[in-house]
């Protein structure tokens, strides 16, 4: 189905999905510029020119106390959207990233909007944990559009209709590669040692890694002479990752997102929490080390799902640990630096990365065809699968 008639709503709730969000309006834009757009998403998407229906920085959220905590409000906005689609009538709503909120409001699309296509941008990651939500995916959604080679044939097999499309992401993070030599000169570096160190893009993400990384970074700094240190910020934790980390040692420069990949590429190192930036300073050929801690009750919680032992898309394509990772009672400064060390003063530890990095990243999509473009274009054609579905049964 194409034409400027359609009615296609957006969700997005967290700052990645909310980057996805926005590539997909720039190409829904292009290739039917008279649809109406309606439903949530983050400052990428309003830019876009999304009006969104409420803000979504309270469920930017990273594990199961704080899904908790926000659960009411999240009901009540699942039901707000599904409500806006049956009043818009909507051909086709995409829920982006964000499975919990995705879930509830999927179940009330349902209920509320029955004839209206649910697609999944951005697969669970059931190859991780709780592979059973593909049972949820088949009976709520009509189509998933994947970011990672290997994820459609968990849902193809159970008869669900899923193609991998690559992750607008990491192709807008490979199409703006850093300079380096521009970072260095513009920030008066030279040759000194620099590690970049990014913190998340959730606050209490930064807030919860701030200790072990500045423990890290400060260890770091008595074997490193003259170590420097970037933090490239995420909008929505700019001012709380300045003031948890302005008097860090290393002289702290802190860009914003203009500067970001010329940050990464510039790094020697990095440090980072487990999520989107470490595909982005891959692609930036920085190599580094992951860490990430989250609350005890999400941590024993996620123990007992988990179905694979990496963190970092990196580690989990390449099946082994390319990238040493530091999870949970591991996410500790000491052991942390160890390893970062062991990437300054190891040039073969470097290699090793970079030439891991080079061919996942080709597996990844990161240079093929443009993946915003093709969710755009199976948004479109996908559009009329909820009618078809809603259909009563010929007799």
């Amino acid at each position: 189905m194409t034409g400027g008639s359609l009615k296609i709503m957006l969700a997005a709730v967290e700052p990645s999905a909310d980057a996805i969000g926005a590539s997909l309006i720039r190409e829904l834009k292009t290739l039917a510029p008279d649809a109406l757009l309606f439903g949530c998403g983050g400052p990428e998407m309003r830019r876009e020119g999304l009006e969104s229906l409420f803000p979504i920085e309270a469920f930017s959220v990273m594990g199961a106390t704080d899904v908790l905590r926000v659960a009411p409000l999240a009901m009540a906005r699942a039901r707000e959207l599904a409500e806006k689609a049956a009043a818009e009538r909507a051909d086709i709503a995409v829920f982006i990233d964000g499975w919990a909120f995705s879930r509830l409001c999927a179940t009330r699309l349902r209920r509320y909007s029955p004839m209206t296509t649910a697609v999944k941008l951005v697969a669970p990651q059931v190859w991780a944990s709780r592979p059973q939500r593909v049972k949820f995916v088949k009976k709520y959604f009509d189509g998933v559009l994947a970011l990672l080679p290997f994820e459609p044939a968990w849902f193809t097999r159970e008869g669900v209709k899923a193609e991998f499309i690559g992750n607008p992401n990491f192709q807008a993070a490979w199409n703006a590669r850093g300079n380096a030599a521009a970072f260095r000169t513009r920030h008066a570096l030279d040759d000194a040692p620099l590690l970049a160190v990014l913190l998340g893009s959730r606050k209490r993400e930064a807030t919860r890694l701030a200790e072990p990384f500045r423990e890290a970074v400060g260890h770091l700094a008595r074997e490193v002479a003259g170590l420097r240190i970037v933090l490239p910020l995420a909008e929505n934790v700019a001012p709380l990752v300045r003031n948890l980390a302005g008097d860090w040692p290393g002289e702290p420069i802190f860009v914003d997102a203009p500067e970001k990949y010329d940050a990464m590429a510039a790094a020697n190192v990095a440090l980072t929490a487990s999520g989107t930036a470490s595909t982005e300073l891959a692609i930036n050929r920085t190599p580094m080390v992951v860490a990430y801690k989250v609350d005890p009750i999400t941590g024993f919680w996620a123990t007992r799902v988990k179905t694979t032992p990496f963190a970092s898309i990196i580690n989990v394509a390449a099946d082994r640990f390319v990238i040493p990772e530091f999870i949970q009672e591991n996410c500790d400064g000491r052991l942390i630096a160890s390893a970062l060390l062991a990437l300054f003063e190891d040039p073969s530890a470097y290699v090793e990365q970079a030439q891991t990095f080079d061919v996942i990243l080709k597996e990844l999509g990161v240079d093929g065809p443009s993946a915003a473009r093709l969710a755009a274009e199976r948004t479109l054609e996908w559009a009329s699968l909820g009618r078809k579905r809603a259909l009563p049964a010929a007799r």
